[in-house]
C-alpha cells in the first residue's frame, strides 16, 4: 500500500474538478445526526470542489442577528421532533463516486467566510463547571470585525431556564442585556466544529460526540488551509459538514464556542491509496492525530497509539525510536471536554524529518 508523503503532503497529486454549490436548505441539512439511509444532497467525483453553506444551531440565541430569511426557513420548517439525537444543522450528505469502505476521504478546507457578523456562545447544561455556576446558562454575544479579524462581546444575558431544544430561538430584545468583557478582543479563526463521513450504523447516529468518522471533533485547527483525512464507513462516503465556529480555545470549556453561521469552499479526494484508523488533520506545519474516550485517559491512550502508527507506518520509524521521538517532539492537549465523548489531539512538526526519508510507494 502506497503512503501519504509525511512532508509535502498531497496537494499536488490532485485532480481538477468541477465546483459545486451546496446552499443550506430544509431539505439539504439533516438536523442532529448522521444516517446511511439518508439521500445525498449532492454527488461529487474525486477533485471536485464544493461551496457549501454550514448554518449554526445557535442562531436563534439572537435571532435579529444571526438570522437571514433562508436561515429562517430552516428553523421554520424542521420541527423540533426532528432535529435528534443531536443537535448540529448538518449540510448534505455529499456522495462521492467511487468511494468504498476502507479508502480515506481527503478533504481539503480551502476558504471559510463568516456569513454574518455576529456569533453566540452559551455557557450550557453540559458545560464543564454548569455546577459550579450554579446551574445557571448565559449567552454572551459577539461582534466581529473583519477588518482586524476579531471578536469583541457586544452583549450577555442569562438564559431562562435550560437550554435543551436544538434551535431554541431567544427574543433578546425582550431579555436583561449585559455588558461583558469590555476591552477584550478575541482572534476569529473560522473552522468547523462537526464535519464527517457517515458510521457504518443502521439508523441515526447523533451529531454529538466524535469518532472515527470525524463528527463533533472541536478543533478550531480545523479551518481554511488545512487538510482532513476520514476514513470512508459506507458507500459514497456520505459527508456532512456543520457546526461552524469563528472562535474556540482548546478545551471548548463552557460548553461552545462562538458559534456563527460560515460559508465554505473545500475540495474532496478519494484517496485508494493508504489508511489510517482514526481522523488524521494536516497544516501547513504540523500532523495533528485525534484520540476519542469515555474520559481523557482512554482519549490520550487513542491518541497515543494513533501517532505511533503515523510514525511507524507513514515514516518508517521503529516503534522504539517513534515512542522517544513522542516523548520529546510531540504536544499532547485537550480538544474538548463537553461532547460526552472527550477528545485529546497530538501534533507533530513535519519540519523535523528529512525529505529524504520519505517513502512515497512502499509496499
Amino acid at each position: 500500500m502506497a503512503l501519504i508523503n509525511p512532508n509535502g503532503g498531497t496537494h499536488d497529486r490532485a485532480p481538477r474538478g468541477v465546483l459545486h454549490r451546496l446552499d443550506a436548505t430544509p431539505k439539504s441539512v439533516h438536523w442532529g445526526y448522521f444516517d446511511p439511509a439518508l439521500a445525498p444532497a449532492l454527488r461529487v467525483r474525486s477533485g471536485d470542489l464544493v461551496q457549501a453553506e454550514a448554518i449554526t444551531h445557535h442562531a436563534g440565541d439572537a435571532p435579529e442577528l444571526m438570522m437571514d430569511r433562508d436561515i429562517e426557513k430552516i428553523f421554520s420548517d424542521i420541527p423540533a421532533s426532528d432535529r435528534y439525537p443531536g443537535v448540529h444543522i448538518l449540510t448534505g450528505p455529499i456522495y462521492i463516486e467511487d468511494a468504498r469502505p476502507g479508502d480515506m476521504l481527503e478533504v481539503r478546507y480551502l476558504q471559510m467566510v463568516p456569513r454574518c457578523r455576529y456569533g453566540s456562545n452559551l455557557a450550557a447544561n453540559w458545560g464543564y463547571l454548569y455546577q459550579e455556576f450554579g446551574e445557571k446558562e448565559r449567552v454572551t454575544i459577539y461582534e466581529l470585525d473583519p477588518n482586524a479579524n476579531v471578536a469583541r462581546a457586544l452583549y450577555a444575558y442569562d438564559f431562562p431556564g435550560r437550554y435543551q431544544v436544538p434551535g431554541t430561538i431567544t427574543r433578546c430584545p425582550e431579555c436583561d442585556r449585559r455588558q461583558a468583557l469590555a476591552g477584550v478582543r478575541v482572534p476569529v479563526r473560522p473552522h468547523l466544529g462537526t464535519a464527517g463521513v457517515t458510521p457504518d450504523v443502521p439508523g441515526r447516529t447523533s451529531s454529538i460526540p466524535p469518532g472515527r468518522h470525524g463528527g463533533n471533533i472541536d478543533n478550531w485547527r480545523i479551518g481554511a488551509g488545512a487538510t482532513m483525512y476520514y476514513p470512508v464507513q459506507v458507500d459514497g462516503a456520505l459527508f456532512s459538514i456543520g457546526d461552524p465556529h469563528v472562535s474556540q480555545g482548546d478545551g471548548e470549556l463552557s460548553g461552545t464556542a462562538i458559534e456563527a453561521s460560515l460559508d465554505v469552499l473545500f475540495q474532496i479526494v478519494l484517496r485508494k491509496d493508504f489508511s489510517f484508523p482514526t481522523p488524521l488533520l494536516e497544516t501547513p506545519n504540523w500532523w495533528i492525530v485525534h484520540g476519542f474516550g469515555n474520559d481523557l485517559d482512554a482519549a490520550m491512550r487513542g491518541a497515543a497509539l494513533d501517532m505511533l502508527t503515523l510514525l511507524t507506518e507513514h515514516y518508517a520509524l521503529s516503534r522504539n525510536d517513534a515512542y522517544s521521538l513522542m516523548s520529546i517532539a510531540a504536544d499532547f492537549a485537550v480538544t474538548q471536554v463537553v461532547d460526552g465523548t472527550q477528545g485529546i489531539h497530538v501534533r507533530i512538526p513535519r519540519a523535523i524529518f528529512p525529505r529524504k526519508g520519505v517513502v512515497e510507494d512502499a509496499e
